[in-house]
């Protein structure tokens, strides 16, 4: 026997409130068409479901046990109708984003955390790359989003990029470095100090090249290379070395990874840290909400630096 899933949410609405007309009411439907679909489950099920001549009503024990389904399947289609809605606002969901290492772990990671405590159904599948494979995991279909830095120069015609970022590197090193206490740093001062480099395929490794070719230091000692965001700073933290690294990720972990900022002019990558999608292509709900989101970050986050940035000039 196959039961209409609408007639015992019916039934339940009609127990729960106490009478037809209230159980009508409670669903927006009229009293015949909830007395007809009353009548049509009796007739299904070939028992009464309310004690004859009871006023109010009062449902029989197969009435009200089915009553008690019927509110179940109620409660559910209603949960569903509330993921629906939520999946159609970009509430909830999964969200796969890509991202280059250093920027992903110093940057981005912290706003994925703020993003989830405020959207905690949005599951977020996150991923490492540069360039060349986050734009095939974006024509693939693996990626919905990618957040990483690029010339205009370099955005694929097939994509969309918006910036977030202004790019800004900077020479750091552990905050009671010998060098944070030297007035006029020299470039005999810099070059006693080995250098730690960014991955190999990395645009940050170009990056340290071009800055130190930039402050004239061109014969240069690497005592490491390649690693995570967080093994280059344990390694800052833990010797005398120097690096390059984004300001942004740099300011952004100040309070967690003490680091200094060595006061040297170096060539910037004329780069924005952005967000990179397709043109063509429909995408998750979540991730309208999700860039919408990056976008009023970073300009916080830049505005910060921008206001830091003048305090320390001036206290200069």
């Amino acid at each position: 026997m196959k039961i209409d899933s609408e007639h015992l949410e019916i039934l339940a609405a009609i127990v729960e409130k106490g009478g037809l007309t209230e159980g009508a009411d409670e669903l927006g439907k009229s009293q015949p068409s909830v007395s007809r679909s009353m009548a049509l489950l009796e007739k299904r099920i070939g028992m009464p479901l309310f004690e004859p001549g009871r006023r109010p009503l009062r449902a029989t024990e197969l009435g009200a046990s089915l009553a008690r389904l019927g509110s179940r399947i109620r409660s559910a289609n209603q949960e569903a109708s509330l993921l629906v809605r939520r999946f159609r606002q970009g509430l909830a969901g999964r969200l796969r984003v890509g991202g280059s290492p250093i920027f992903t772990d110093g940057v981005v990671a912290v706003m994925i955390a703020e993003f989830q405590s405020r959207h905690s159904d949005v599951y977020i599948d996150q991923s490492y790359g540069y360039l060349d494979s986050l734009s095939v995991g974006l024509r693939n279909g693996g990626l919905d989003i990618a957040i990483l830095p690029l010339h205009p120069r370099q955005v694929p015609v097939d994509m969309d990029f918006l910036p977030l970022l202004s790019g800004r590197n900077v020479v750091a090193c552990r905050a009671d470095h010998p060098l944070t206490r030297v007035k006029g740093i020299t470039l005999d001062a810099v070059a006693r100090y080995p250098w730690i480099a960014p991955p190999a395929n990395s645009p940050l490794y170009r990056d340290l090249e071009r800055a130190l070719k930039s402050i004239g230091q061109k014969d240069f000692m690497i005592n490491f290379s390649g690693g995570t965001l967080a093994s280059i700073q344990s390694l800052l933290m833990g010797s005398d070395s120097l690096t390059i690294l984004p300001y942004s990720v740099v300011f952004q972990n100040r309070r967690t990874i003490p680091l200094a900022v060595l006061p040297l002019k170096i060539d910037h990558p004329d780069r924005q840290l952005g967000v990179l999608t397709m043109i063509e292509r429909q995408r998750p709900p979540a991730a309208r909400q999700f860039i919408e989101f990056l976008h009023i970050e970073a300009q916080r986050l830049q505005a910060s630096m921008d206001h830091e940035e003048q305090v320390t000039h001036r206290r200069r």
